[in-house]
């Protein structure tokens, strides 16, 4: 946001002094997608729905056309996700009865009690994930497809598009229904359950949304977007704004290349383009353009190591304490899984196992293994680190599950002498490791894994052909990936 402030501050300080020339050297690449994973440009055919196409270097994929409905399947499901959010919000989740005395718990409660503990930090993050985030992604979503169906896409749709990409993650649902399943299989234990209507609108509220991502097309609403005729480079010049096939001879060198990280729209110059430094603004979303994310290594290393400080505290300390007829009884992360396993919830506790301990160790060693390889210029098994990234960018979020059963737990059970629950430092530090962990895997770019041992100079890609573009019901990698030893054993 700083960048954009900046960059707009010299346009109109430059366009005050005469400054801006216009000068053609801003060439788009139609039929060309710049692998995100490895940093690849291909020449991708015209892709037919229900077909996917993947890098043929790494297997990341780079195009996957839905069979349905650009616009309306998407609407029908983001309609029927903001009925279930409003109603969501009036409805409680579930009603613990103990001895006669009820509490009620709704999506309120957690983040409420978290702070009349003195958890203001966990309070704003259990609200931000599962009250403000998915209420925003939904007005996103609904506003985002109004602007596509129009027939003049207006400007404002490819930023709210980009800040869909953006804060979609963030958004946690899904991981918010797990947490609520382990904070009632704790809670049977202790009293009379009663699930209220707010458990079935939460379950049904994690499946409109997935709804919505499995039929939502981003390149096609792309598409839809007509190119600016003129786009301003970072010194405040006006580009001219050409447009190329990707079958032409006279395409630029790859190091003159670059995507656009927001609509994946592939551009070439007359000059080779810094890796870092800012070129100006994508002439389809407006977008500030880089060819790599800018200190990635630097900014991923300070995020990994504060995240793997805080991971120490976290499994020491205590996550909460249940307090019972006066008698206090600590509870660490690894403790919570043996009484999981002891009750015979043995797949309850294996998943918490998975996503509290397994993940967070995960990541760390999986981030500290592509840095390294990325200092000392390792060849060794590039695509298995390509693959190894995307799943620490898919399954970093779902450590929070346990951080969302505390906040449930502490809303819910406290009813004085007989029986109370509270959160405790252990948890905090936990929170903070999957949140330091997530930054970690944002700042970081896959793609100089590649760029340091010198496999993105030059122009490799072969074009991806029509019968290499496998269907979504085969589920197979495209038939042209190199084997593994081209890039190290």
């Amino acid at each position: 946001m700083s960048d954009r402030f900046h960059k707009r501050l010299w346009q109109q300080a430059t366009s005050f002094s005469g400054a801006q020339n216009v000068h053609s050297s801003l060439r788009v690449i139609r039929g060309m997608r710049e692998c995100k994973t490895c940093g690849l440009f291909q020449k991708v055919p015209l892709v037919k729905p229900g077909f996917v196409v993947k890098c043929e270097r790494c297997s990341s994929t780079l195009i996957r056309r839905r069979k349905t409905s650009v616009i309306g399947a998407p609407a029908a499901f983001c309609v029927a996700s903001a009925a279930i959010y409003v109603s969501l919000l009036m409805n409680s989740l579930m009603v613990l009865n103990v001895y006669g005395r009820e509490n009620t718990v709704s999506l309120f409660s957690g983040p409420l009690e978290l702070g009349v503990q003195g958890y203001g930090e966990i309070e704003f993050l259990v609200a931000l994930t599962t009250i403000i985030m998915p209420g925003i992604v939904i007005a996103l979503m609904g506003t985002i497809l109004y602007g596509a169906s129009r027939p003049i896409m207006p400007d404002w749709t490819p930023r709210l598009l980009s800040w869909y990409h953006r804060l979609r993650g963030w958004s946690m649902v899904e991981v918010y229904v797990l947490g609520v399943l382990v904070a009632y299989t704790k809670l049977v234990d202790l009293a009379l359950v009663i699930l209220q209507p707010g458990i079935y609108l939460l379950g049904a509220l994690m499946l409109t949304m997935a709804a919505v991502d499995s039929t939502f097309d981003e390149d096609m609403i792309w598409r839809r977007r007509p190119l600016q005729h003129e786009a301003n480079d970072h010194q405040g010049n006006v580009l001219d704004v050409e447009c190329l096939s990707a079958s032409e001879d006279r395409l630029p060198p790859v190091k003159n290349m670059i995507s656009c990280g927001s609509c994946h729209l592939v551009m070439g110059f007359d000059h080779s383009v810094p890796q870092e430094m800012d070129i100006g603004d994508c002439p389809r979303c407006n977008q500030i353009v880089r060819r790599r994310k800018p200190n990635s290594i630097r900014n991923a290393t300070c995020f990994l190591l504060a995240g793997f400080f805080f991971y120490i505290p976290a499994n020491i300390l205590p996550v909460m304490t249940y307090t019972r007829v006066g008698t206090g009884m600590p509870s660490t992360i690894i403790s919570g899984v043996i009484e999981l396993w002891k009750a015979n919830m043995i797949p309850l506790s294996l998943l918490v196992l998975f996503a509290s301990i397994t993940v967070p160790v995960l990541k760390i060693l999986s981030l500290a293994t592509m840095i390294l390889s990325i200092k000392i210029k390792s060849r060794w098994n590039l695509p298995f680190l390509g693959k190894l990234y995307r799943m620490v960018e898919v399954i970093g979020r779902w450590s929070l599950i346990d951080v969302f059963m505390i906040s449930i737990l502490c809303a819910v059970v406290h009813f004085g002498f007989i029986a109370n629950i509270t959160a405790d430092p252990g948890m905090v530090c936990f929170a903070f490791v999957v949140i330091l962990t997530i930054f970690a895997a944002e700042a970081f770019d896959p793609r100089e894994i590649w760029d340091v041992v010198g496999l993105n100079d030059t122009w490799q890609s072969q074009s991806i052909k029509n019968e290499d573009v496998k269907s979504l019901e085969e589920g197979k990698a495209l038939s042209s990936v190199p084997s593994q030893s081209q890039y190290g054993a």
